[in-house]
């Protein structure tokens, strides 16, 4: 279904699904019909479809098995002059417009449609890892955006702020989106190759998606980051009770970041957020440890706070 006349559009709807599954902040992948991995999704149609939600709700489960719970939505993708998401084949060739979506789950069961499967983040952006696994691709980077921005004293700036070298500076989690946008306009990411004759891939142990399925899902990604400081997201990634040790490793997991455990817990216990069940855990391999549920406490206006996270320098 297409509007605007001679130069019509085409409404995609994308679904950025994240779960913690064996110990990895995952999304939920599907694959199109030509291998490429991507995010569950589908084309709108006006005439059919009553909402986007309900599209949405629907595309996910017919591609996954999956059934949302709560959505957010995300954002609009459709700028004009880039090239992902591309037009529509055939005669029409509609421009897309995507709207993505948001939802986290605790419930990681494993997919059964030929395809869906629970898909690593750090595996399609391995320079977000900050503890070490993403080294390679880091080194690989910075040395290509050197190049890049030399004698150019706004692109090192820019550099300096998304990818910050000295140990003094800051490493801001949530800037995931900004990243990716510069590793493809530098042509440095495999999509860039796709859709552009003056890029050559580079080999950063990362793996491309579908249109622009894996910028929507960075987008998921730096929101879901920025959220947890200033609401309790990760009490949705998380079981019905938990260690402290647990729900660090949860947090380590989303931000790839390492947390101080001593500061980490004290900030827990400041918010309020978690009280003691009474019960120990026989699962940790050690001593048995104490058992935490999540309150739902709220603070002055009325809103659950965030947890701080306290990277280790």
């Amino acid at each position: 279904m297409s509007w605007g006349g001679e130069h019509g559009v085409r409404i995609s709807l994308s679904a950025v699904v994240m779960a913690l599954h064996s110990g990895r902040l995952c999304a939920l992948t599907t694959e199109t019909a030509e291998g490429e991995l991507a995010l569950p999704s589908g084309p709108f149609d006006p005439a059919n479809d009553r909402t986007f939600e309900l599209a949405l709700r629907a595309f996910v489960t017919a591609q996954t098995g999956f059934k949302l719970g709560f959505v957010e939505q995300l954002y609009t993708f459709g700028d004009a002059g880039r090239d992902a998401p591309r037009a529509t084949p055939g005669p029409d060739q509609l421009r897309e417009i995507s709207v993505g979506y948001l939802a986290l789950t605790s419930d990681a069961v494993d997919m059964t449609p030929p395809g869906a499967r629970w898909t690593g983040v750090l595996e399609l952006f391995p320079w977000e890892d900050r503890r070490g696994g993403g080294r390679a691709a880091l080194d690989t980077i910075m040395l290509c955006l050197s190049r890049w921005a030399a004698g150019d004293a706004r692109r090192k700036a820019r550099i300096d702020a998304l990818f910050p070298s000295e140990a003094s500076q800051r490493w801001d989690e949530a800037r995931v989106l900004e990243r990716f946008e510069l590793l493809y306009e530098t042509g440095l990411v495999a999509e860039a190759v796709r859709d552009r004759d003056d890029a050559r891939l580079i080999d950063l142990g990362d793996r491309p998606m579908a249109s622009d399925h894996r910028r929507i899902l960075a987008t998921g990604l730096g929101r879901l980051r920025s959220k947890l400081r200033y609401r309790p997201v990760l009490f949705e990634l998380a079981p019905e009770t938990f260690t402290l040790s647990e729900l660090q490793a949860a947090a380590e997991a989303v931000v790839a970041l390492s947390l101080h455990k001593q500061n980490f817990r004290r900030g827990v216990e400041r918010t309020g957020l978690v009280a003691p069940t009474g019960c120990l855990s026989t699962g940790t391999g050690g001593r048995p440890a104490e058992l935490f549920r999540y309150t739902g406490a709220a603070n002055a206006d009325g809103q659950a706070p965030g947890l701080a996270l306290p990277a280790l320098r």
